[in-house]
């Protein structure tokens, strides 16, 4: 016969499921050696018709007297414990019963039954539903020793509405908890200042105050998530009544795809870098294929750079990054100012949450990680140029060996031995390519303060060189594709891999769309673009730059001169190893293809996490099941307009896109919405000129066919995939982009006047109006 009735002592970890979420939660406390009082599990299977099995209440008696031999004259609590309660999502806190302060058999078995019975109460049927949970529980009930409170109180290790992490919050009652939880007496209130825990509330707690915040600090840390609390203090000790996660402050559903994380913490997210490089809504093994590499780089648990997820969009979470050089001593302002070259300008007013870090817990956290770290990029730097020039040959033989795999079991070993460690090499390479940007930058600054923003901007428009940026591979090539320089399939096995969807596994890539180049070409045809003529006229303009330079300062001129080839060489590399990156992160996409075929799943396979494919192609199909609930969520975030490029604090992009009020430049989940009425865009110096002309705002690069030769074109991002067009425009306006985002690069190295990272506009702009764009300065000017 099945186990009906255990204590919290001997509960085995694989019976914790049938003890309820409160249960289970309690005997992970009490066997960590948490202060939980004594007690015992009445679980589902007792109870058979709705009534308790004999053998059942035979065991609760021996567990009662076993307590009572060590505590006479005991007093019992008796708890529901369901299934679905206390759980990440739903809490269903005080929607069950309680009894307290039951003493003889008698009492405690209608206690039991009052308990179980409660799980057919109306409230708890209310709160199934808001939820869209069934509305039948399983339900287990927890029997333990009454603690005869003298403070009772709740502990928030995190604030519930805003998920600042600054306070703990918490509020006391004198004598039972029930006062506090039914609301017949007035609590008192009081908070936890971190990193340290400093308490500030009424002097009578004070002597218990940091017992209960260490206790609360550990029990946070030990569970991995923010947790509400319920504690007493009885004769002076301190006991943990409850502990749950804060459900609102949970990402989401992984169920469902239902993942919003700006909703665990009040943070600053930024999708100004990688917005322009992810700027589709991700599916499922999208995101889940980047987060395995975030997670390789991340050295404090919750920073992300690539793969933070606010409903399907990429962000980086910039308050993690700047709370890291916080506890370490650097100012935010200095942080935000080391940063703003990448990932843009905070907005006025904005304020930047900062997480409480404790110096000493991070670098317990950190010292491992950034030893592996570092290590790795040191690995990176030896063998790069045979990296380079090998990766195409083995992408091309991976794929082929890809796709004629018979068996789920060799396709599974192919990945693991092969694929993914090629993946992670890739992405340290890419990494060590990146952190040579800070050439550029510390040049372009340089230069601004001797020259001015728009000659510095001029001078550095020859990054590619002799030998070229990959970036401006593709669309040359069109070019020589044209004249017959090169064949069609020598372009497609060079550029081929690069598009505007590139690090979206679910969208074919130019290489395996037939009619890809043919449509390019006839476009460039049309257009009477001339990409050669561009960049020649440019480097007239670079070496008049120059010249101009030599002139001024000449005593400067030769150290600048040597700057100059040290970052068009960082350049280089840094889209070099970019490029290589996503020519391997593609042939994850021939992975997940075979993938589907072999399970005959097909293209759902994009609806499972990389894991979850794993698990299928070694026969657990447990998650197939939610395949449909997350196509329905996809699509619904795939009907949501583009999501500010700056979002601080919990963000319901659903209520936002309602408001025909928004912004779409920035959301601040503090700051009221204020409107502008200036007839002027700001944004960042992407690539020097000034034009006037009417623009025309394109949402994806297939709609380029109605982008006219000289028009201004306007789009929220812009990557690579968008290169194609940009010989047509006259200039690019972009909502999101740095000085250092691809729309910057291409522009300036095409000699197109570009202002980027503009914030809305696309909402400002409409197709047709007519602005004066000066590229120098990072200013659009709204004609009437």
């Amino acid at each position: 016969m099945a186990t009906m009735v255990t204590s919290f002592k001997e509960l085995a970890p694989e019976q914790r499921v049938f003890a309820g979420g409160k249960g289970g939660m309690l005997v992970r406390m009490y066997q960590a050696g948490y202060p939980v009082p004594e007690g015992f599990v009445v679980f589902p299977a007792a109870f058979q018709e709705e009534k308790l099995h004999r053998q059942a209440w035979d065991e609760i008696q021996d567990h009662l007297n076993g307590i009572r031999v060590k505590a006479a004259g005991a007093l019992f609590a008796v708890r529901s414990s369901a299934l679905s309660e206390d759980s990440a999502t739903a809490s269903f806190a005080g929607e069950f019963e309680s009894v307290l302060n039951v003493k003889t058999d008698e009492e405690i078995r209608q206690a039991i039954y009052t308990v179980f019975r409660s799980k057919e109460s109306e409230r708890v049927k209310a709160y199934s539903a808001v939820q869209g949970m069934e509305q039948s529980h399983q339900i287990a009930v927890v029997i333990q020793l009454m603690v005869p409170s003298e403070i009772s109180g709740v502990l928030f290790t995190a604030d519930p509405i805003t998920g600042s992490h600054v306070n703990m919050i918490g509020n006391y009652v004198f004598g039972l908890g029930e006062q506090l939880v039914s609301g017949k007496v007035n609590a008192h209130s009081f908070k936890f200042v971190r990193p340290k825990g400093k308490y500030a509330g009424p002097a009578e707690f004070a002597s218990n105050a940091a017992a209960l915040y260490t206790l609360a600090d550990r029990l946070e840390t030990w569970l991995d998530c923010s947790q509400d609390i319920e504690w007493a203090i009885a004769k002076g000790k301190l006991y943990i009544l409850q502990a749950r996660p804060i459900t609102t402050l949970q990402a989401g559903n992984l169920d469902t795809y239902e993942v919003n994380e700006s909703f665990t913490d009040d943070l600053l997210w930024v999708n100004t870098n990688i917005g322009e490089a992810i700027p589709d809504v991700m599916t499922p093994l999208t995101w889940t294929s980047i987060r395995l590499l975030d997670n390789e780089i991340s050295t404090v648990p919750g920073y992300y750079i690539w793969s933070g997820n606010i409903c399907g969009r990429a962000y980086t979470n910039v308050s993690m990054r700047l709370s890291i050089w916080n506890a370490f001593g650097m100012s935010t302002e200095r942080g935000v100012s080391f940063l703003k070259d990448i990932l843009g300008n905070v907005p006025p007013g904005m304020s930047i949450p900062i997480y409480p870090f404790s110096r000493i817990g991070l670098i317990k956290v950190m010292l491992p990680k950034v030893g592996h770290l570092l290590g790795k990029m040191l690995q990176s730097v030896w063998g790069m140029n045979r990296y380079l020039e090998d990766n195409p040959h083995w992408c091309n033989r991976m794929t082929a060996k890809v796709q004629i795999v018979e068996t789920k079991e060799a396709l599974s070993a192919l990945w693991t031995k092969e694929l993914s460690p090629r993946n992670l090499e890739a992405w340290f390479r890419l990494l060590t390519g990146a952190s040579k940007a800070f050439l550029v930058l510390k040049l372009s600054k340089e230069l601004a303060n001797l020259i001015g923003p728009e000659d510095a901007n001029t001078l550095l428009s020859n990054l590619r060189g002799d030998a070229g940026l990959a970036s401006l591979g593709p669309i040359i090539g069109i070019g020589k594709v044209i004249k017959g320089e090169i064949s069609r399939e020598e372009y497609l096995m060079q550029y081929g891999h690069r598009g505007p969807h590139e690090f979206e596994l679910s969208i074919p890539h130019p290489a395996v769309d037939a009619h890809w180049l043919d449509r390019q070409i006839e476009q460039f045809k049309n257009s009477h673009t001339d990409v050669e003529d561009l960049l020649k006229k440019q480097q007239t303009r670079y070496e008049q730059a120059l010249g101009n330079f030599r002139n001024r300062f000449p005593d400067k001129a030769r150290k600048i001169e040597k700057q100059l080839v040290k970052a068009a060489e960082a350049a280089r590399l840094r889209e070099a190893v970019r490029s290589e990156f996503v020519r391997v992160f593609r042939v994850n996409r021939a992975f997940a293809l075979r993938a589907g075929e072999l399970t005959g799943i097909g293209e759902d396979v994009f609806f499972l996490y990389l894991a979850e494919v794993l698990n299928l192609l070694s026969g657990n199909d447990s998650a197939v099941k939610n395949i449909p609930p997350r196509k329905e969520t996809y699509d619904k975030y795939k009907a949501l307009p583009p999501f500010p490029s700056i979002i601080r604090g919990r963000f319901d992009p659903f209520q936002w896109a309602a408001d025909p009020n928004r912004r779409s430049d920035y959301y601040d989940a503090v700051l009221p919405y204020v409107a502008t009425g200036s007839e002027t865009l700001r944004g960042f110096a992407g690539a020097a000129g000034r034009v006037e002309g009417v623009v025309r705002i394109l949402t994806k690069p297939e709609e380029g066919e109605a982008l006219q030769s000289g028009e201004i074109l306007v789009a929220s991002t812009t990557n690579v995939g968008w290169t194609p067009l940009f010989p047509r425009a006259a200039a690019i306006i972009t909502d999101i982009g740095a000085p250092l985002s691809h729309a910057a690069i291409v522009a300036r190295e095409l000699g197109i006047p570009a202002v980027v990272g503009c914030g809305n506009a696309t909402v400002r702009l409409k197709t047709g109006d007519r602005v004066i764009i000066d590229g120098g300065q990072g200013v659009v000017q709204i004609l009437a």
